[in-house]
């Protein structure tokens, strides 16, 4: 009973990855239209009429590398569009998008702020016209701004309990050193303390511009009709003139050697650590092949990361890997946390099998199991409106285009056993790494030496604002 059992779940499992890998080659971007309106707004349109809703992803040149020394500036300028606009208090919006079951969020990462809403088709002008304003004529209401202050704060303040809020953006510091993209989104206490709403009033009026960014619409509309609706819509946008260029395109500052970031928090049970290195870049022409390696070394949880750290050793409950791919550059990260008695095996564990993925590689089975998991992931990626939106935004931001979509399934098993040799070799680091740890020192700090010269600072402090370590 117990064979005829295992046999029929075997048939179902291989069942199942063929239909899934048949549902990614079959996947192909649908027919979408783009065109660019006078004042240099890209638009992009693509009808879906499955479902009778719209969602809108915009993507404007705002994020947190033109913060200069007020960190966190980027983020709060684009939680504030939605305080109000000219034509609604942040009382009135609320109560709008809720009378018709819209949804409308804004936000900023390190290199773009971006805005996304999901409506009900038969409402699309008066959404596309309450979008306009949110992008164009914010009011910034000092109030609302005063409570969002004092809520950053306090999220500030209880992030400095919680190691694996800081460590992601301590490490980007410690990568980056100078580069823009080690700036910290959310900004530090200092930063956001002295904050005004003059200072995100100025940057607004500095980078929302229509030249340079991007608008997608997708769902349920005619594309003639929603083209006049963009048109006049946002034709009265201003365009603007962006002084000083793009930051980011700045030359990157490699690492010469390993070394070590220590963050002590004197009451910590366990060590919270990363591993990392320069990455690569979202448009990088190996980016799928890449993204398959690193599924079989750390992006999945039968991973050998986690097999080693979590199901052989115990010496953690998961560790991972992953590529952070930016415009211009990106880093790699292997992560994980450990009790502080384990911090030099789980780190030695962790570098073990990134030296093995180098001297041993993938073999055959191994490699058409991640081809066939990074396959069965595929398509439901990219299902809702919502998702296409956000996915011709991406690709105009990153600058890469459908045949991203259309060529994936091809692009995954055309990957050979040589060239994910090759693959590994060129963008899986086995030197220079950058080891950032949050953690005790009194209890790590000489064991952690032997990886790098060490730089300690406290979990308590206002490190974030300073460059380069």
């Amino acid at each position: 009973m117990k064979r005829t059992t295992n046999i029929s779940f075997y048939l179902l499992m291989a069942a199942l990855c063929f239909t899934l890998g048949a549902a990614a080659q079959a996947f192909k971007l649908p027919a979408y239209q783009k065109f660019v309106l006078k004042n240099g707004l890209t638009v992009y349109l693509m009808e879906q009429h499955e479902v009778p809703m719209i969602a809108v992803s915009a993507i404007i040149p705002a994020g947190a590398v033109l913060d200069g020394e007020k960190s966190g500036l980027a983020s709060f300028t684009a939680g504030a569009l939605k305080h109000g606009t000219r034509s609604y208090t942040k009382q009135q919006l609320d109560e709008t998008l809720d009378f018709v079951g819209a949804s409308v969020s804004s936000f900023a990462t390190k290199e773009y702020a971006g805005l996304s809403a999901s409506f009900a088709a038969k409402d699309q002008e008066k959404l596309m016209g309450i979008i306009q304003e949110l992008l164009t004529a914010p009011s910034f209401d000092t109030t609302e701004f005063a409570k969002e202050k004092r809520r950053a704060l306090l999220r500030l303040e209880q992030s400095k309990e919680s190691p694996r809020s800081v460590i992601g953006p301590k490490f980007d510091q410690f990568l980056y050193g100078n580069h823009v993209y080690g700036n910290i989104i959310s900004g530090t206490p200092a930063t956001v303390a002295a904050l005004k709403a003059t200072d995100l009033q100025e940057f607004f009026r500095a980078n929302y511009i229509p030249n340079g960014s991007a608008i997608a619409i997708s769902g349920d509309f005619s594309s003639s009709a929603m083209k006049a609706l963009v048109t006049k819509t946002f034709g009265s946008w201003k365009k603007g003139n962006r002084a000083g260029g793009d930051p980011a395109a700045a030359a990157i500052e490699k690492p010469g050697s390993n070394r070590v970031l220590l963050i002590n928090k004197d009451d910590a049970k366990e060590t919270t650590f990363y591993i990392g290195a320069p990455g690569v870049a979202r448009n990088n022409p190996d980016f799928v092949a890449i993204e398959v390696i690193n599924t079989l070394l750390g992006g999945r949880f039968t991973s050998m990361l986690n097999d080693e750290l979590r199901v052989n050793t115990g010496l953690t409950y998961g560790a991972g890997s992953n590529f952070s791919a930016l415009k211009k550059g990106g880093s790699f990260t292997i992560s994980t946390f450990t009790a502080t008695e384990n911090t030099e095996a789980a780190i030695d564990k962790s570098l073990e099998v990134l030296k093995r993925l180098h001297e041993k590689g993938v073999d055959e089975q191994a490699l058409a199991s991640a081809k066939n998991y990074v396959k069965g992931q595929f398509p439901p990626r990219y299902e809702t409106s919502g998702q296409l939106a956000n996915l011709l935004t991406q690709m105009y931001w990153y600058g890469f285009n459908e045949s991203f979509i259309n060529n994936f399934q091809s692009t995954v098993d055309g990957l050979s056993l040589a060239r994910a040799r090759e693959i590994i070799g060129t963008y899986f680091p086995k030197d220079k790494l950058q080891f950032v740890m949050v953690g005790k020192s009194a209890d790590i700090k000489k064991i952690v030496a032997k990886y790098g010269p060490v730089t300690e600072v406290q979990i308590t402090g206002e490190t974030a604002v300073k460059k380069g370590f």
